[in-house]
């Protein structure tokens, strides 16, 4: 057990590794839902090809949505995207970055599972069981039958118990054909996967590598930059609550003892500078709501002030107000 929990606060300090682990279980559970999804072709004329090609496309695209969904950065980007400009500039670049990455990492169980339909070859049986080529299949002179019979006939080849066209076209070799095609294309898919996979993560860092460390930066920026903010948020709502307590008891005890009660001695409570310097002077709820307001709309530039400039009578300069901003000049 202690080993999975320093498994797991690893993956969740480390937030790339995190989203690469929740890719590997996303891929990994399309394939399992697959292998427990009973497909079931409905053997029609009008239904197949809606069917096949529906289970073919639809859970990828869903899949494809829960991978962005399950993506911590997709609220940094929507956070980047939205804000308005203030002292901070806005990189497009960083923006595609985060865009890319968290794309490359939402469609690798889509792909999973087109390859695996794909491989497995029922829903390419369903959909497109009507087009076979007849003439070079089975029984050329079709026995006298309509169009419309054909296809009646067709539509039934992946329900063997109901399939009634030996005399068309042998059931075992329509589906033989149509598998053999589907496996072709499973496999054509599986190779292209992989060669864009390949040329993405090999190539792209040859190309403009100062730009794309640059953008690869500012995006880790952005997410631990909204996590600090979270827990330093979080720090000052806890510390803003214990000093609203500690105030209401201390005038309920003032009360008490103006009006004639005694209460028990109460230890006094510890020095509240921890408590102020946590607070940084906002100690009121429009400071407080000014102050979230001002980050959302002109966050801080992103220029660092160590030392503060000597003034002439000697005492501390404030550091200068600059607009500074990562711009890609790329």
């Amino acid at each position: 057990m202690d080993k999975f929990r320093m498994i797991f606060q690893f993956l969740q300090s480390n937030q790339e590794s995190f989203m690469n682990g929740i890719c590997g279980i996303m891929a990994l559970a399309s394939a399992q839902m697959y292998s427990a999804f009973d497909f079931s072709c409905p053997c029609l004329p009008w239904y197949n090809l809606a069917y096949g090609l529906g289970v073919l496309l639809v859970p990828p695209l869903i899949l494809f949505l829960l991978g962005f969904v399950m993506n911590n950065n997709v609220s940094v980007l929507a956070e980047e995207w939205t804000r308005p400009r203030g002292r901070r500039g806005k990189d497009p670049a960083v923006l595609r970055y985060m865009l890319c990455s968290m794309a490359q990492r939402a469609l690798v169980a889509p792909a999973v599972w087109v390859s695996v339909t794909l491989l497995d070859g029922k829903c390419v049986l369903c959909a497109f069981c009507t087009m076979l080529p007849v003439e070079a299949l089975g029984n050329s002179s079709r026995s006298g039958l309509s169009d419309k019979e054909i296809r009646r006939m067709l539509a039934r080849i992946p329900c063997r118990e109901l399939y009634d066209g030996q005399e068309l076209i042998t059931g075992e070799v329509a589906v033989r054909y149509l598998r053999c095609i589907s496996q072709a294309l499973g496999w054509c898919f599986v190779l292209l996967v992989t060669l864009l996979a390949f040329l993405v993560r090999s190539l792209r860092p040859c190309f403009t590598q100062a730009a794309f460390l640059k953008s690869k930066y500012w995006s880790h920026y952005g997410d631990i930059e909204r996590r600090l903010f979270d827990e330093t948020c979080r720090e000052h709502a806890r510390t803003f609550a214990r000093v609203c307590i500690q105030q209401f008891f201390a005038g309920v005890s003032e009360e008490l003892v103006a009006g004639g009660c005694s209460p028990p001695a109460v230890k006094a409570p510890a020095s509240t500078a921890e408590a102020a310097e946590k607070l940084f002077g906002i100690t009121d709820r429009g400071a407080v709501d000014t102050a979230l307001r001002s980050w959302h709309e002109r966050k801080p530039p992103l220029c660092l002030h160590l030392d503060a400039e000597p003034r002439a009578d000697g005492l501390a300069r404030a550091p200068r107000r600059e607009t500074a901003a990562y711009c890609s000049h790329v």
